[in-house]
């Protein structure tokens, strides 16, 4: 799935970052519960280098708690890597970041030098809502729509401690496709950039085999459907979206699907986990490798037919 979505503020976010990096201490990155490696923006990885990271796992009150204790376990088996799981419901936990962001920086923090934090998070992960609750008042843009935040600002929280805010990034190219689709269920990505039918199908299918109970409970289903397409037509039957001469309306009854995913209507539903997230990252790296020889294996006959031609 091609996700065609990276606005020329987030081209100027990537620079403002990395001109102001040396003075940063600590690095924050937002996710949402419900996908910690999708909603993750790799270029992190490269831009905060060796610097502490305190992840941050949010709307944890829409993923599955279950997993999302997973997810800790994994992220603090990293190195120099602390994560947190906070609620939109619960903004107590968020008060203990600016004592987690001391921790993270012992000596500075002893020495009683200013400590500078950086917030980083893709769109419509709850990051700006966050500050707000660390600041106590209303600091940085809140919005429903992905890319509200589209400038960078310097937020005091206590004395010798700030924080930086960036603009939510998206990236160019997203190799693992099913990312792709994971962000577009979870709206990390605008309803123009995709389409309904499109993820619905692969959100169907991934609730078929990880959230069957669930699926059954709320619309009824008996017998089960064993296939994405089958379940799709079962809920536009029952919602009514059929047109004439009994056809179902997916694209109706898929935006039924997302929304009562979105809107917590089927339970708290995480859609990946650190195990099938390796197997993915490792089918993916192959299949990015294969397409890499391919290129050079096309380019490579190319200049043998010209140098023929000759």
């Amino acid at each position: 799935m091609a996700i065609n979505w990276f606005p020329g503020h987030m081209h100027k976010a990537q620079k403002e970052i990395k001109d102001i990096l040396h003075l940063i201490d600590v690095v924050i990155e937002v996710c949402d519960a419900r996908l910690p490696f999708s909603s993750e923006n790799p270029m992190i990885t490269q831009i905060r280098g060796d610097k502490p990271l305190i992840k941050i796992l949010n709307k944890s009150d829409l993923a599955d708690p279950d997993i999302t204790h997973q997810w800790l376990d994994y992220l603090e088996a990293q190195q120099n890597v602390k994560a947190i799981a906070l609620t939109t419901e619960n903004p107590s936990t968020a008060k203990m970041i600016p004592a987690l962001i001391r921790k993270m920086v012992p000596n500075k923090d002893e020495a009683g030098k200013q400590i500078n934090a950086m917030i980083m998070g893709i769109p419509n992960v709850g990051k700006s809502t966050l500050i707000n609750t660390l600041v106590g008042k209303t600091k940085a843009k809140v919005g429903n729509e992905p890319a509200v935040t589209k400038g960078q600002q310097r937020i005091k929280l206590e004395e010798g401690l700030y924080l930086y805010d960036t603009p939510g990034m998206l990236w160019p190219k997203i190799i693992n496709e099913n990312s792709g689709y994971r962000l577009a269920v979870t709206s990390a990505v605008k309803d123009t950039a995709y389409d309904h039918d499109d993820i619905a199908f692969f959100a169907a299918q991934y609730l078929l085999e990880a959230y069957p109970q669930r699926l059954q409970t709320r619309y009824k289903l008996d017998p089960m459907p064993e296939t994405e397409v089958e379940l799709i037509e079962v809920i536009g039957r029952l919602r009514g979206c059929v047109r004439s001469g009994g056809i179902v309306d997916f694209n109706k009854a898929s935006a039924i699907l997302i929304n009562e995913i979105r809107d917590k209507t089927l339970g708290c539903i995480s859609f990946e986990t650190p195990e099938m997230i390796v197997k993915e990252e490792e089918y993916f790296a192959q299949l990015q490798a294969e397409r890499i020889a391919e290129r050079e294996a096309r380019k490579l006959k190319r200049g043998r037919g010209r140098k023929n031609k000759r």
